[in-house]
């Protein structure tokens, strides 16, 4: 059995990079640790770890040691909540907008297909109390708490814009949560994406909390809540909903007359991404595909737009890429005022995953903890562990992503993916993945923003790639007036 790909699309690498850091050369221990590359769950206790309620049962998603699936962000938590609202019951939900960068609501099918999707700037705070996402405010205040409304009904709306940040005074109070299938299951994803440093993974403020009032007018609230919401009821799901069937994803892996590196192309070739036809299209290579919509992945929120490619090490072991970061807001360390508006889009990050029937991610990047230079221009290199350059740290000025250690997960060891989000873009920033209205259009409109990648050899990439860290560049300084002063001195000697 032939193991294949057939996926990207290569620009040429310049040689050595310069870039803004501020902390010494140290290659001995990472400064931004791994989720993997191995799975190191705990195995000998049952169970997950992390915070839950009787509610958000299900989750947390991530990377390990959380749920590990359908290709989640490893900045960002996902917990899950499957529930039926009583007839005639009114639910509401209590919440405080946590200490990070996004945070929503989104209801889904029994196929993991988004069907409504709020985001935190469109949520109304209570009187009193700040919405500490919207542009200018204040993200420290403590008064941060809202009342949303999650109501029974509703088919998918797929009318809505994807993808696009719309500060224009509007609000929203309530979402839909359509019943699924016979059971009349409702599921709502609620997602936490990269909280504040030191505030844990629920941003610093509790997990929303469930007030149920019944049609007689009894008022229901924690265990009491979800016993009459039945939150524990069993997940009714589609086989495909959190990937690709293993199955179907041998078959399109060894399609006949394609390569063993199959669906990886040298040069690498970028998709961005639409619906489940078109996610086949890239392994069959026939064209199809619905291409009116771009959330119609694995559990994807609408707020995002994606873009991937897959790599192949038997092209080479370190799969190398060179991109432009888009302007976002800074939130991480704590800083006091939400700025968005002077930004392209909410946030961006980059992720290491292994293949499509074993959706599981390895380690992301998201836009601040991508080192770049002055121009806004970014260097990151993939590889497993033993083959890491020595120059790609990022106190060099070179990002690093672990490939995964056993490939796709499934069938080819040497396989693994990238897939970049873009999050709630700014309506005039036009080169992005929002903006790619069929395959074959990502570099005419995302240009400097669409990765080009080539595949080296560790040593090949040493050589290019120079380190330019402070320390670094200090020792060649030292080392450049010494070596100059010892010629001039040799020079005299009678």
């Amino acid at each position: 059995m032939n193991h294949r790909f057939h996926i990207l699309r290569f620009a040429a690498l310049g040689a050595a990079v310069a870039a803004l850091v501020t902390s010494q050369l140290a290659v001995a221990a990472d400064p931004v640790p791994m989720s993997g590359p191995k799975n190191l769950n705990d195995t000998t206790k049952p169970g997950i770890p992390g915070v839950r309620t009787c509610f958000w049962e299900t989750g947390p998603y991530s990377g390990d040691p959380y749920y590990n699936t359908a290709w989640p962000d490893t900045n960002t938590i996902y917990w899950g909540a499957k529930f039926t609202i009583p007839d005639g019951a009114k639910l509401v939900m209590e919440g405080q907008f946590p200490r990070s960068r996004y945070t929503s609501y989104v209801s889904y099918d029994e196929r993991g297909q988004p069907v409504e999707t709020v985001a935190d700037y469109l949520i109304e705070p209570l009187p009193g109390h700040t919405n500490t996402t919207r542009h200018g405010a204040d993200r420290t205040t403590s008064k941060r708490s809202y009342q949303i409304e999650i109501k029974t009904g509703n088919v998918r709306d797929t009318s809505r814009p994807e993808g696009i940040y719309l500060e224009d005074g509007r609000t929203v109070k309530l979402i839909n949560a359509p019943q699924n299938g016979e059971g009349k299951q409702q599921v709502v994803i609620l997602r936490i994406y990269t909280p504040d440093k030191g505030t844990g993974i629920t941003g610093g403020v509790p997990l929303p909390s469930p007030v149920l009032t019944l049609a007689d007018g009894k008022v229901l609230r924690g265990m009491a809540a979800c016993q009459a919401l039945n939150t524990t009821q069993r997940l009714a799901v589609a086989p495909d909903a959190f990937g690709m069937p293993a199955w179907r994803y041998r078959e399109l892996l060894t399609t006949p007359g394609k390569p063993d590196t199959h669906p990886a192309t040298r040069p690498a070739t970028w998709y961005a991404q639409f619906d489940r036809k078109q996610f086949e299209s890239i392994f069959t290579g026939i064209p199809t595909g619905d291409y009116s919509r771009k959330s119609e992945g694995f559990y994807p929120t609408t707020d995002n737009t994606y873009i991937r490619t897959f790599y192949n090490r038997k092209f080479g072991p370190v799969f190398v890429i060179r991109g432009k970061l888009p302007i976002t807001p800074k939130t991480m360390n704590g800083e006091k005022i939400m700025d968005v508006k002077n930004a392209d889009m909410r946030y961006w990050s980059i992720c290491s995953q292994k293949g499509a029937a074993n959706t599981m991610v390895i380690k992301c990047l998201n836009d601040e903890e991508v080192v770049i230079d002055k121009d806004r221009n970014y260097v990151i290199a993939f590889s497993k562990a033993a083959d890491r350059p020595r120059t790609a740290y990022p106190e060099c000025g070179i990002n690093w992503l672990p490939m995964p250690d056993d490939g796709d997960g499934m069938y080819d060891p040497d396989q693994g993916n990238t897939m970049i989000r873009n999050m709630l873009v700014n309506p005039n920033f036009k080169q992005t993945t929002r903006e790619v209205q069929k395959p074959g259009d990502e570099k005419a409109v995302m240009g400097p923003y669409l990765p080009t990648s080539v595949y080296l050899t560790t040593s090949n990439f040493e050589s290019s790639f120079n380190c330019r860290s402070p320390g670094v560049v200090a020792q060649i300084a030292k080392d450049t007036e010494e070596m100059d002063a010892a010629q001039q001195a040799a020079a005299k000697a009678k």
